[in-house]
């Protein structure tokens, strides 16, 4: 599997995965298209920002845009196709687009000779900042901040790249399965990180 087709893959499922928020919010067909890029393509865009890649280098991307405008379309108008399979492989599907674009967002700032912290903020925000956006937008809590695991998988895909252990074709493969099903196992066994609850009493002046 190339690189390429799973860049695609990632597109594909977090643009489906905005155009899922947005129809529950009965956004109309434009808000579907911008819930739906910013989903895809916001994680990219706050990447490049941070790592000092000019942001117009997004709208080099012109295949991608076309093909998720394309899929918003048909999902937009054609729901009853690949909802009921989006609820079986959604969660899949995310998990892979996690795993991809963490990667690339590592890689990216490896490529420009960023240090271990820069890459794996690349990577967490390359693979899950889109979501971010897109569940802020939308007056959702984010993915992120909810008690399941999400965002540490792609740190770590960054914390490898960062190593070197991810060089080569078949480590970046490698890299890819294992976040993929770290991501699927999280959710299976319901594995969170710790949390602690502090209650502050504010007490009147007397």
């Amino acid at each position: 599997m190339s690189w390429d087709v799973l860049t695609i893959i990632g597109t594909i499922a977090f643009a489906l995965s905005g155009v899922i928020v947005a129809m529950e919010e009965e956004y109309d067909l434009m808000g579907v298209y911008i819930l739906g890029l910013v989903t895809a393509f916001g994680g990219g865009a706050i990447r490049n920002l941070l790592i000092g890649v000019p942001v117009s280098a997004l709208w080099e991307q012109g295949t991608l845009f076309f093909m998720a405008i394309i899929v918003m379309t048909i999902a937009f108008f054609l729901p009853h196709l690949w909802v009921t399979h989006w609820i079986k492989w959604g969660l899949l599907f995310d998990a892979m687009g996690l795993a991809a674009f963490a990667i690339q967002g590592a890689l990216y700032a490896t490529s420009m000779n960023h240090p271990l912290s820069a890459v794996i903020v690349a990577a967490a925000l390359t693979g899950a900042g889109g979501g971010m956006v897109r569940d802020i937008l939308a007056g959702r809590k984010p993915l992120v901040l909810r008690s399941e695991i999400y965002i540490v998988w792609a740190m770590l895909a960054g914390l490898a790249i960062g190593l070197g252990i991810g060089e080569g074709t078949f480590a970046i493969i490698f890299l890819f399965l294992s976040i993929v099903t770290l991501r699927m196992l999280s959710v299976h066994f319901k594995w969170t990180l710790p949390r602690r609850k502090v209650t502050i009493s504010h007490k009147e002046n007397q």
